[in-house]
């Protein structure tokens, strides 16, 4: 049986999900100050620190905190980590602690044990102060992990304690390698009510040896994830640093109700894929107050991989990504796709700041991909020295193998960015649609682009939309006066 097929709706009456309000005036004070301090500085900019640790949290929390107003954290019941019946520690396990030797089979026998009060109240795996060296494990519902202050946990540098699992349904092979893929450090799947947080303690997967194997082409099977969940409802992952993904950070796929808070995230500029937070045929997925430092997207939405994408047919949908910041050398601050064979719809960025980057919004497609993304609501984004503000792009050349289907053409209609300040680009927008496809009603208002060298302009293809309120002027294909479309 065919899957249903979407029903696009555009507009500010009919839009999916409301578009945060703002005032034009105060947003350009707020901006011009913000520009004027970049241009007079004698100094090269200095990101800001990585969100603080938040307040002890208790083993367990002695109240659950409603989220703020301007939060989404509500995806998650209650917004913050629920009380748990039955609360242990590593050590009662067994566990050392002393970085000198692996613990995973500690941490196993602790989530096991700890499964039989799920349905009694739910439990709790603290993690105290100590190194503790471990290869992959699972976690399971009703539970919370829990990290201490001065709790590291180290990934093992083991290949074999990180198993080779089957690939996902659609990817339909790994993303990097044919055949499986290595297990995440952190993984669940067909969880309920599952928490990872702490009290800003870290989890570093020690990725170097997993980006050396890809460096010099002798990985065998995909890289594991740090943390991945898989068919899961109801997850919440907070107020921790993650450190040296082998492969993407945060990785949830086929999931509901995601609530990604208050995190630091930090690999080397240079380290091949780490991804910040991914998304992946998700539905209400909340990202809110996060750092993230990588070498790719700090927050990439995805949907699958050509036809496996296509045949699966699981979309992202009601995402929302707000007050992100961070950098990233070679990609973008939020990208859309290039994987969304499934669909991508209903998301909203808001308030993101990016620096020292590829790219700030960015949104990827190729021929065989299939799928479309639509109603998309971008605002409030400051960019410094980002290369290229805003890019659509075609053409990854980028497919699973043999069976893609060049006649899978993607979609893209309703794209709504609005309120964008960037300074110090060296590139104009790259708006590249599809001829056998051209991206529809492209909304921009409100951006001002400063610092770019007089020749540079504009470049876009196979698009239409509406523009109001550019700087500098935009290209043709935004200047459509019979366009039915007008920006909210």
């Amino acid at each position: 049986m065919e899957p249903e097929k979407p029903t696009f709706w555009f507009g500010s009456a009919a839009a999916h999900l409301a578009r945060p309000a703002w005032t034009p005036f105060l947003l350009l004070l707020l901006s011009f100050l913000a520009v004027l301090s970049v241009q007079i500085a004698t100094k090269p900019f200095s990101p800001p620190p990585p969100p603080p640790a938040a307040a002890a949290v208790g083993s367990p929390p002695a109240a659950r905190v409603a989220p703020p107003p301007g939060s989404c954290a509500g995806f998650f019941p209650g917004g913050s980590p629920p009380e748990r019946k039955v609360v242990m520690s590593m050590r009662d396990f067994g566990g050392v602690g002393d970085g000198t030797r692996p613990e995973t089979e500690t941490f196993r026998r602790a989530v096991h044990h700890l499964r039989r009060f799920g349905g009694r109240g739910g439990s709790q795996l603290n993690v105290p102060r100590g190194t503790w060296v471990t290869g992959s494990f699972n976690l399971t519902s009703n539970f919370t992990l829990f990290l201490e202050e001065g709790a590291r946990i180290l990934g093992s540098q083991d290949p074999n304690d990180w198993p080779i699992i089957e690939p996902l349904p659609s990817y339909g092979r790994g993303r990097e390698r044919l055949g499986g893929r290595h297990i995440s450090l952190i993984h669940g799947n067909g969880l309920t009510d599952v928490v990872i947080t702490g009290n800003n303690g870290t989890i570093d997967g020690q990725g170097k040896m997993w980006w050396e194997l890809w460096w010099n082409r002798t990985l065998e099977h995909t890289r594991g994830h740090l943390v991945e969940l898989m068919n899961s409802h109801n997850v919440l992952i907070s107020n921790l640093t993650f450190r040296n993904s082998p492969f993407w950070t945060i990785h949830p796929v086929y999931c509901s109700n995601v609530v990604i808070k208050d995190m630091t995230i930090l690999a080397p500029l240079n380290a091949p894929n780490t991804d910040g937070i991914d998304p992946d045929s998700c539905s209400k997925v909340c990202i809110e107050d996060c750092y993230i430092e990588s070498g790719d997207d700090l927050v990439a939405v995805k949907s699958g991989w050509d036809q496996y994408g296509i045949a699966t047919a699981h979309p992202s949908s009601d995402i929302i990504v707000r007050r992100v910041s961070g950098t990233t050398p070679t990609c973008s601050g939020v990208g859309i796709g290039s994987e969304m064979s499934g669909g991508i719809l209903n998301v909203i960025i808001e308030d993101l700041h990016v620096w020292d980057s590829a790219a700030g919004i960015r949104i990827k497609t190729d021929i065989g991909r299939g799928g479309y993304i639509a109603n998309i609501s971008i605002s409030n984004v400051i960019m410094e020295r980002v290369k290229i503000p805003i890019r659509f792009s075609r053409g990854s050349n980028d497919h699973p193998d043999e069976g893609w289907d060049p006649k899978a053409i993607p979609r893209v209609k309703g794209v709504f960015i609005s309120n964008v300040v960037s300074v110090n680009s060296t590139k104009g927008p790259v708006l590249d649609g599809m001829k056998v496809s051209p991206f529809e009603q492209i909304c921009m208002k409100n951006i001002s682009l400063y610092g770019l060298p007089p020749p540079v302009k504009w470049h876009c293809e196979f698009l239409s939309g509406f523009a109001d309120d550019v700087s500098p002027v935009p290209c043709p294909e935004l200047r459509n006066n019979s366009s039915t479309l007008s920006c909210p």
